[in-house]
């Protein structure tokens, strides 16, 4: 892991990585030593590790937590280069969209695909990071909505470290077998009219975690309209789970 930049501000330490050529960021809280919770987080489609809404939950789980935070950005966002392959099959979902096909099962077979490679390279990054004297092995969380959903699922039912997620604004035509492999606590984010991810697909996904423990959290609204006091919850979810 290489260390390109680093920057605190308000109790917070950002740190900017590259390992094996996946750019990250991890959020610690300003002079910290010691295991602690980690949030492993994934962002949504068409952002990236430093997207508005990603740092802020991060600068949230940080400061009002105590956690550390992770974001590593995936396969053609962020400062990831093009992958010709992907990056054809994006375009090509979206004419087939906008001819009026059905957006999820399209949606759900490229997540699917990218997938195949996100999951073992943030299993690599939860390595390395656990690796650090400021983070240490402590219990690990996982957040992702919509991209982070697709693919977060599949690395939450890999991954033994993790403890509990919250996920959301997925179906389970994208991930649903990996779904039924989860055990963790879950709390999960459903849009009652999101226009991407049909409704019945999403409570299908909810249905097919295997998790004891497991929430709904349905609201009006698109898939773009998941209200700001959800992220109250969450922060209050992992603190019970994961302290």
């Amino acid at each position: 892991m290489r260390f390109i930049s680093e920057t605190s501000f308000d109790g917070v330490r950002e740190q900017l990585f590259v390992l094996d050529e996946i750019p990250g960021a991890l959020w610690t809280p300003e002079g910290a030593a010691g295991a602690r919770p980690l949030i492993v987080m994934g962002h949504g489609g068409g952002q990236h590790k430093k997207a508005p809404a990603i740092v802020g939950l991060a600068r949230r789980f940080v400061t009002e937590c105590d956690f550390a935070v992770v974001v590593a950005d995936v396969p053609n966002h962020g400062d990831r280069p093009v992958v010709e392959k992907y990056h054809r099959i994006a375009t090509e979902n979206q004419a087939r969209m906008e001819a009026g096909e059905e957006p999820a099962p399209l949606i759900a077979a490229f997540q699917a695909l990218v997938a195949r490679q996100t999951v073992p390279e943030w299993r690599t990054v939860l390595d390395s990071v656990q690796r650090l004297p400021h983070v240490g092995a402590g219990p690990v969380g996982y957040w992702g909505v919509s991209l982070g959903c697709g693919l977060g699922v599949p690395f939450v039912a890999a991954e033994a470290r993790v403890r509990a997620a919250v996920l959301g604004l997925g179906g389970a035509l994208a991930s649903g077998a990996d779904a039924s492999r989860i055990t963790v606590p879950v709390e999960f984010l459903v849009q009652w009219d999101d226009e991407r991810v049909p409704r019945d697909q999403s409570l299908a996904l909810f249905d097919a975690f295997a998790s004891a423990d497991k929430t709904l959290h349905a609201h009006p609204g698109r898939h773009g309209d998941m209200p700001a006091f959800e992220l109250d919850s969450t922060l209050r979810f992992f603190s019970r789970h994961l302290t």
